[in-house]
């Protein structure tokens, strides 16, 4: 019908703008994190847009989901509010004939979230903590950022390099301020570089500098000068990313008899069941009273969608400490909000048939 095609377009164009906003509302925030984060020398600066994409790929369920909600909702208000609704009420048709044209453009993102939430987002979380392990188990040279004050795994030494080489295996300008055998002891050198013994060992060997040693309040320091000083470069073994339930693939969640397992499962779930049923839900909600505000029935929309995804997290949080079955934690909360949109649907209908009758 043109009718369906005419609203597909509006549904799918509205759908983007909403998106967008929605993504780059979250996008930003957690840019800010992360670049924060970059800064204060906790993460490498190469790193912050892997770290972002993990982001994205981990929410984007859950931002499709609101999305699917607001579009329909915003869809047929507008409906409403142009008084298009009027002229379908007139011509015959009820409330009930939109749930077609809204699910023919509902269910693709049904899909699209549900292989997101079950299969794409664990993935992205797994891959998120291998790669945190791998920054985790780099050595304190690598870890360098230049222009910036970093500390040492160990915490026994801190270091500041003014710039890297462009071969990226020297450095120059570096202060280090070390504590050894309760003395600390300050360096400085103009240039640096790295150098690898026959057994392996990596070092770090500085030319021609300084070194300040001594105890802070007692006159017993000692400045000396160096052509060379080699310090050798602690390697850290690559540990393995601790398993959580929140990297474990959907497979492995459904072997897990563990509860943590079954509440990771049922929010998976419940996230593709619960934009099917909010699509749906946003129809009769979607209904324009003149008499109050226009943008009412989206603050009631989103103050449901609010109490909807809550009420999952609690399920989830019950079912995780084993207080709630997962037989029945996985459909009763989407059982209860259904229950919700039939009644609201009813009340639309029968009005519809009593101004009908009228």
């Amino acid at each position: 019908m043109i009718f369906h095609r005419a609203l597909l377009r509006e549904f799918a164009g509205l759908a983007g703008a909403v998106f967008l906003t929605l993504f780059a509302i979250a996008l930003t925030t957690r840019l800010i994190r992360i670049l924060g984060q970059a800064a204060g020398g906790k993460i490498p600066s190469d790193a912050v847009f892997a770290f972002v994409g993990f982001f994205a790929l981990h929410v984007l369920p859950v931002l499709l989901s609101l999305t699917v909600f607001i579009t329909v909702l915003l869809t047929l208000a507008r409906s409403y509010r142009d008084s298009e609704m009027v002229v379908w009420f007139s011509s015959g048709m009820s409330l009930a004939a939109w749930i077609r044209p809204v699910l023919m453009f509902s269910v693709p993102l049904v899909v699209v979230v549900a292989v997101l939430s079950l299969v794409i987002s664990p993935w992205a979380s797994q891959m998120s903590a291998q790669f945190q392990s791998r920054l985790d188990a780099r050595d304190d040279l690598t870890r360098v950022n230049p222009g910036v004050f970093g500390e040492s795994r160990s915490r026994e030494r801190v270091y500041f390099v003014e710039s890297i080489a462009g071969d990226t295996t020297g450095v120059q300008n570096v202060f280090v301020n070390s504590v050894q055998n309760q003395r600390y002891g300050v360096m400085m050198s103009r240039k640096g570089l790295i150098e690898k013994a026959p057994n392996g060992d990596r070092f770090l060997v500085l030319l021609d500098g300084q070194r300040y040693e001594g105890t802070p309040g007692e006159a017993d320091f000692r400045v000396m000068e160096f052509e060379r000083y080699a310090t050798r470069i602690e390697a850290k073994e690559g540990a393995e990313p601790e398993s959580g339930v929140k990297t474990q693939s959907t497979l492995e969640l459904l072997d897990n008899p563990d509860p943590t397992a079954r509440g990771e499962l049922l929010w998976r779930i419940g996230l593709p069941v619960s934009t099917f049923i909010l699509s749906l839900l946003a129809i009769p909600m979607s209904f324009v009273n003149p008499r109050a505000g226009r943008s009412i029935n989206l603050l009631f929309g989103l103050l449901a969608y609010i109490v909807y995804a809550n009420m999952l997290t609690i399920s989830q949080a019950r079912v995780a400490q084993g207080k709630l079955a997962f037989s029945t934690g996985w459909w009763l909360v989407h059982a209860v909000m259904f229950a919700v949109l039939l009644v609201m649907f009813a009340h639309r209908l029968s009005l519809f048939r009593i101004r009908s009758w009228r």
